[in-house]
């Protein structure tokens, strides 16, 4: 396997971990439905000059500069809900068309007092 490092001008996402998956997309319209690669498992975090270090199969198609990168937990790892006391959400619609929330949930238990 070959590696591929990925620098970006903002700081990392603090949830990123070594074991990720990253992935890219060279779509400008996510409401489309963006064809999604996979570059493969970080191996390497530097969050001082904010990059990673993945795998990347050799034959694999690599991002450009304007890729928009994510990444993706291993769920074998990563089972545990969503820790702290406080979440702010928001949600957005780009479509112009109508469109409504049918339901939104979560887990929430008192974890000490």
């Amino acid at each position: 396997m070959d590696q591929i490092t990925l620098t970006f001008p903002n700081p990392l996402n603090v949830s990123v971990q070594i074991g990720d998956i990253a992935y890219f997309t060279n779509s400008n319209n996510s409401y489309e439905g963006p064809e999604i690669k996979i570059i493969g498992q970080i191996l390497e975090i530097n969050q001082s000059n904010n990059s990673i270090v993945c795998e990347i199969s050799p034959s694999q198609e690599r991002p450009v500069d304007t890729s928009f990168i994510l990444f993706s937990k291993d769920n074998t790892q990563n089972t545990g809900s969503v820790l702290g006391y406080f979440a702010k959400l928001q949600f957005r619609n780009g479509s112009k068309d109508y469109a409504e929330i049918f339901s939104v949930g979560t887990e929430v238990f008192e974890s000490s007092k």
